[in-house]
């Protein structure tokens, strides 16, 4: 099935899944340990879940939710009640959420997704090619009904009432080669794969130094990240995008608000945010019964979704 007859079909208001499975192998940015990945079609309703094929003592079953989420700043890290965790889910939720694949099992033979080139085009670019079988349930999203704000030091994330599912983005770095940058996004229509999905990772070289001497950024590259040194770009090739830095955490934001569990229809504001802000504010929205509602998407909400009109040719920006 093809991209443009799969968002037709998604023009019926149903949930979706892959075609067919997905397999992926690399190695995990902060372990360095080598890593498979096979992301499995799911039925309607199940969401997304990680699996532990390495795991047998345990439950090895890791729900992709934001109450599974523990503080970890440099990533996204799941972890079940067994203590069983997946780290670095950020990526590969991103761009799930942006081809607009509401149900997936994900197994993984470590704690670590892979983390490929650094950004979310390998994965994005592998569902697109696979392609979407729709499932013959409605899909629901999270309807933003007033503001939530939360704010650690100089960091702010707001989401926002808004008809579409928008973001808006900025960040300030001392490095001149990233500096004061900003971004505003509607994410439907191919937006996310156009705009955002090859956007890598970033750091700066003085901060590599420190994470591998703290045992992190082990699987760490010139390759899989963009690595600044004050004007320097270190990284072979420049940038993909004079500001792919703001655009990269604009990703990382898409794969973390992902963990709500249904698509969000608000505006997303985040302010020099990171992970553990986006997630403290989706336990902040879901503790207001009075900032949201869940609704069954009308034939208008869904055209605003990510993922929606996403067509094989804006796979020509990733």
């Amino acid at each position: 099935m093809s991209a443009g007859q799969t968002s037709r079909l998604l023009g019926h208001r149903v949930q979706t899944t892959l075609k067919s499975l997905i397999r992926f192998t690399g190695v995990g940015l902060h372990s360095g340990a080598p890593v498979r990945m096979t992301i499995h079609p799911a039925s309607a309703s199940y969401g997304i879940w990680f699996r532990r094929t390495d795991v047998a003592d345990r439950d090895a079953m890791i729900p992709a939710r934001y109450n599974s989420a523990v503080q970890s700043p440099l990533c996204t890290r799941l972890v079940n009640a067994d203590g069983i965790e997946v780290s670095t889910v950020e990526h590969v939720m991103a761009a799930l959420a942006g081809c607009g694949v509401h149900n997936a099992l994900l197994e993984i033979d470590g704690p670590e997704v892979p983390i490929l080139d650094g950004s979310a085009a390998l994965f994005v670019e592998a569902i697109m090619k696979r392609g979407l079988q729709v499932l013959d349930a409605p899909v629901h999203a999270i309807e933003v009904l007033r503001q939530v704000s939360v704010t650690q030091g100089d960091s702010t994330a707001t989401l926002s009432p808004a008809k579409t599912t928008e973001m808006d983005f900025s960040i300030d770095f001392t490095d001149a080669a990233i500096g004061h940058q900003e971004k505003r996004l509607v994410l439907a229509n191919g937006t996310f794969v156009r705009e955002l999905a090859n956007s890598r990772t970033f750091c700066r070289q003085a901060d590599v130094e420190m994470m591998r001497e703290n045992g992190l950024a082990l699987g760490g590259t010139y390759d899989n990240a963009v690595v600044v040194d004050g004007d320097q770009v270190l990284s072979p090739g420049g940038l993909r995008h004079a500001d792919e830095a703001v655009r990269h955490k604009m990703l990382d934001a898409l794969g973390d608000l992902a963990l709500a569990g249904a698509p969000l229809l608000g505006r997303y504001t985040g302010v020099r945010a990171g992970h553990t802000l986006t997630n403290k504010l989706l336990h902040a929205l879901f503790a207001d019964p009075l900032a949201y509602r869940i609704v069954t998407c009308t034939q208008t909400q869904l055209d605003n979704l990510p993922g929606a009109g996403l067509h094989m040719s804006d796979l020509a920006a990733v």
